[in-house]
């Protein structure tokens, strides 16, 4: 292969890193730029890290894998961020209908409950969905084109 597919994934990850912090501060704190972020992140996976494996489980392997990394990066990232406000929960008479979030669920503090799980668990997991989709798709139109012509 060319030497424009052998990547140092140390520093892929810290690119990836910095990129997506700025996905998330593009959705100010709403990781919808960075689940969106996951579709790009899972063919470069393919297209750019695994070009050398042969073996299409190996591929599947190795992408599920960095895609896993990926989102738990998220994951701690969106921890980091909200984990803080569940302290509100325990304050008694806290109004959380001025909190800014809508209100899904009705009422204003399981409303707030389900954001936080949005946020912080979810989220992290369609992004995982989405690079792993991504990853998949573009290994399967590699195999079935051929790796030259992607």
């Amino acid at each position: 292969m060319d030497k424009i597919y052998k990547v140092n994934i140390k520093i892929a990850f810290l690119i990836f890193a910095f990129l997506d912090l700025i996905c998330l501060g593009m959705g100010m704190g709403v990781p919808i730029f960075c689940i969106l972020f996951g579709f790009v992140v899972g063919w470069y996976i393919v297209r750019r890290v695994t070009p050398n494996e042969e073996n299409p489980k190996d591929i599947l392997k190795k992408s599920f894998k960095y895609a896993v990394t990926t989102s738990l990066f998220t994951f701690v990232v969106m921890a980091i961020l909200w984990g803080p406000t569940i302290k509100l929960l325990f304050i008694p008479g806290y109004d959380f209908k001025n909190f800014g979030i809508p209100l899904i669920l009705y009422d204003p503090k399981i409303s707030f409950i389900g954001w936080l799980v949005l946020m912080i668990f979810i989220s992290p997991f369609l992004q995982l969905l989405s690079t792993i989709f991504a990853s998949y798709l573009t290994l399967l139109r590699w195999f079935n084109k051929g790796s030259d012509n992607l």
